[in-house]
């Protein structure tokens, strides 16, 4: 009956053990509450969504993406085949960005130029922010 005795906390804490295991299995994962834009749309899980990012959006360029691109022999054609074709690139993007969120694009121009393209889309117009070639370093002296 002695040697019994021994086993009584073993068997608690593998109990205790289960039935903490169990608990959390139960609940099951924890929703994550993501931020909204301030178009009040998801950005997580609507990221390829038209209302957030419109793979087809007229673009308007700012003067910092023009000097990248003319540095950097990045052409308009390019920019449009990356916002249609390329991945998101989620370590770069910024679906919390004000005023209006941001998302990095990369992919292959037809010309085999490695591309990230960051874009804004804001009130109906997708911005091109900053163009960067990933395989060449060029200098430019945009400001």
């Amino acid at each position: 009956m002695k040697s019994k005795g021994k086993y009584i906390p073993v068997i608690l804490l593998a109990l205790l053990l289960f039935l903490a295991w169990h608990q959390q299995w139960w609940k099951g994962p924890r929703p994550v509450t993501p931020p909204y834009t301030r178009t009040g749309h998801n950005p997580r899980s609507t990221v390829n969504d038209p209302a957030v990012l419109n793979r087809h959006a007229r673009l308007e360029y700012t003067v910092h993406a023009r000097c990248r691109m003319e540095c950097r022999h990045i052409t308009e054609a390019e920019v449009s085949e990356i916002l249609e074709d390329g991945r998101i690139n989620t370590e770069k993007s910024n679906p919390r960005d004000q005023p209006c969120p941001t998302f990095a694009l990369e992919g292959y121009s037809e010309e085999g130029q490695h591309l990230r393209i960051v874009f804004a889309p804001c009130d109906g117009i997708t911005r091109v922010v900053t163009c960067i070639d990933l395989d060449k370093e060029w200098s430019c002296n945009c400001n």
